[in-house]
């Protein structure tokens, strides 16, 4: 598994400037975490189901609430440069 993130919203303009992070603490209450628990529970079977064809999943785009929050992207590792995150895509930029 690997983390990576934004410094700020303004850097949120491109995939080349996801930062590694080694560490991420989520202040949340026990329902958002649930909600949370149940994108990456659906998230995962996507990506099961789908193999290759999956390539990301924003959290705000599948449970009501998260529209204001940090954005919380799931991105298929099959998809991700080894040496470097190189996504065919942004997943930061919103919904296809």
């Amino acid at each position: 598994m690997k983390i990576f993130g934004h410094i700020n919203q303004d850097s949120q303009t491109a995939a080349e400037d996801l930062k590694p992070l080694t560490e991420v603490t989520v202040v949340a209450s026990p329902s958002e975490l649930r909600k949370i628990s149940v994108f990456l529970a659906s998230a995962t079977d996507s990506m099961e189901k789908r193999g290759h064809d999956y390539e990301h999943e924003h959290l705000a785009d599948n449970q009501v609430g998260f529209d204001t929050s940090p954005q919380l992207v799931v991105f298929n590792p099959a998809l991700a440069g080894e040496a470097n995150i190189s996504f065919k895509s942004n997943p930061l930029r919103g919904p296809d």
